[in-house]
């Protein structure tokens, strides 16, 4: 029996589109053949597509002339998507969004969900970073009786420097699937933009000896060096002149450090001595014999996390292998912390109340830095981390940026605070406000600090500290001895500076290589990022710094030039206005654009 002929459509009937999403005006399905069928709510949140087009192998002739079948593209012309914020809100209701977009069409869509203006300071649009979460399957092997063991873990991928969705979808194309709704999480960057330093505007002589230290104020009004002289040096950040000359280290200047609301100055010499100087006055208030070898390192606690907002407390690491906490208003060692076999390399003060050290001795060590229930005792031993086969001679860590400014915006300036002076309790609990308000803005919805550690091994270790004692991530890539590290402003990028004249790029929260920058031809000493992100500066063995532009330049995007000799120190303003270099030939430099 034949079938009953179908009915005709009469003319003018209106199609049934129940269930069907619409993008651009066109309908997703069989009128946008790049789809290959139509796309249908499954009731569940995820989206059915029925393939009702017949997919035939494409084929193409290579080099030789045969024929050859080409790589099948099963990417589709859209996918649905659900913007989350970093608290993990949803925005908006989940949509259909071409896979030809990019984070400049995301960032739009972002802003029209969240009805902001088109254009932010200077006329700008206001920019995004995106995070797209994947399911990975992860299958581990139990050495003793041979049986494996799946288990499914989420990652958060950065999207915003693919060319499309379509890209990144290519690339995880086994972890994603297009029929279910993907999720990204947006990221506000810099609402401001740092121009690029291009140009030497001032040369600053007076050290007599290598200059070892350059840092720049919380506000980025003050700068300060030190070095071989035994000297530490004030300068005004506006006319590049000389404020103050300060002598009382009787050695080497080894290590300096500004405490988060800019009142003090601390700096360690080569015979253990710890000084705290008044940077607008120039003068010492506080002299402490702190170790019986070198100071190596010095990290104030960060402001959001002392009691009022009180910056007293600072923690120093030394030759002598024991790192020691310090109220500097007392000038009294509140903890020893005693662990470490060989002499201690660096030491970060962390946002969550923890203090990292790392050793010679291969290992880095977490201490407790806060009293309060469960916590236990300021100096208490945490847990170990081993995983470096050479000595640990660096460490940074997610929130350094945030810690490093305090309550400072990127003007240098307090929100809501209407008098200047420091020493007034209005100040400093409008200060100590602000800088909590900044580092859970920078937190957002509970993302795990971040460890980085660098080795003479060649490698660099990525870990979650506060929670667990396994690295995340081992990085490979160096072929020389890791110097220096530092995190971008935002965390979304690392870079790493080594002896083998090349600084690489990493991705900041899964430890993923970007790039790899070359052009100098001697060992890199340091690294500095712009307030915003965007540069990077790095000085070198080479007499030179140069300034690349994250994540896309791999060469250069300026040198600059000037010093006679190795390039040791190295700061960019926090107000992103300039650049400091500090070189062995006892000068230091002011860049600008």
């Amino acid at each position: 029996m034949e079938p009953a002929p179908t009915a005709a459509a009469p003319a003018g009937a209106t199609k049934d589109l129940s269930g069907v999403a619409w993008t651009g005006g066109s309908l997703v399905g069989s009128l946008n053949p790049s789809n290959h069928g139509y796309r249908t709510a499954d009731g569940q949140g995820g989206y059915i597509i029925n393939n009702s087009h017949k997919r035939y192998k494409r084929t193409r002739r290579d080099a030789a002339g045969n024929i050859v079948d080409e790589e099948e593209d099963d990417i589709p012309g859209n996918v649905v998507v659900q913007f989350s914020n970093r608290d993990g809100e949803n925005v908006g209701e989940a949509m259909d969004v071409p896979t030809n977009a990019g984070s400049d069409e995301l960032g739009t869509l972002v802003r029209s969900l969240l009805n902001e203006e088109d254009e932010a300071e200077g006329g700008a649009q206001i920019p995004y970073a995106f995070f797209a979460k994947i399911s990975k399957k992860i299958t581990t092997t139990n050495a003793a009786t041979g049986e494996t063991a799946t288990k499914t873990a989420e990652e958060e991928i950065d999207i915003t420097d693919y060319a499309s969705l379509a890209a990144f979808l290519k690339q995880y194309r086994e972890h994603v699937s297009t029929e279910q709704t993907l999720e990204l999480t947006y990221q506000p960057l810099a609402l401001f933009k740092v121009r690029p330093v291009t140009r030497c505007t001032d040369t600053l002589p007076g050290h007599t000896e290598a200059i070892l230290h350059v840092s720049y104020s919380p506000d980025g009004k003050h700068l300060a060096s030190g070095g071989g002289d035994a000297t530490v040096r004030f300068w005004d950040v506006h006319t590049s002149t000389p404020r103050h000359v300060c002598k009382g280290h009787k050695d080497h200047v080894l290590s300096t450090a500004w405490s988060p609301d800019g009142v003090r100055f601390a700096s360690g010499d080569k015979r253990g001595n710890l000084m705290l100087w008044d940077p607008v006055k120039g003068v010492a208030v506080g002299s402490i014999k702190a170790h019986t070898k070198w100071i190596t390192g010095l990290a104030w606690e960060p402001m959001h996390s002392a009691p009022g907002g009180k910056c007293e407390r600072l923690v120093t690491s030394s030759k002598d292998a024991l790192a020691k906490v310090w109220n500097v208003r007392t000038k009294r060692c509140e903890a020893t912390l005693a662990g470490h076999m060989d002499s201690i390399e660096s030491v970060k003060w962390g946002g969550e109340g923890l203090i990292y050290s790392a050793s010679r001795d291969r290992t880095i060590k977490v201490w407790n830095a806060s009293e309060g229930e469960g916590k236990g005792r300021v100096g208490l031993l945490v847990r170990t981390l081993v995983g470096h086969g050479h000595r640990v001679n660096t460490l940074a860590v997610s929130s350094d940026y945030v810690c490093r400014t305090g309550p400072y915006d990127h003007y240098g300036k307090i929100a809501d605070v209407s008098t200047k002076d420091k020493e007034s309790t209005e100040w400093r609990e409008a200060a100590y406000q602000a800088s909590v308000a900044k580092y859970k803005a920078f937190k957002g919805s509970g993302e795990p600090e971040r460890l980085l550690s660098g080795s003479d091994d060649f490698t660099l270790m990525l870990w979650h500290p506060v929670d667990n004692k396994r690295p995340i991530k081992r990085l490979n890539g160096h072929q020389q001895a890791v110097n220096h590290i530092a995190f971008s402003p935002d965390g979304r990028f690392f870079a790493s500076a080594s002896f083998d004249k090349k600084i690489k790029l990493w991705n900041g929260r899964s430890g993923d290589f970007v790039s790899t920058l070359t052009g100098h031809v001697g060992a890199v000493y340091q690294v500095a990022w712009s307030a915003d992100g965007r540069y990077l500066v790095s000085a070198s063995k080479d007499s030179t710094a140069k300034l690349w532009e994250v994540p896309s330049g791999k060469r250069a995007r300026e040198t600059l030039p000037g010093h006679e000799d190795e390039v040791y120190a190295l700061d960019w303003s926090p107000s992103g206005g300039s650049v400091a270099t500090g070189s062995k030939d006892r000068t230091i430099k002011i860049w600008k654009h």
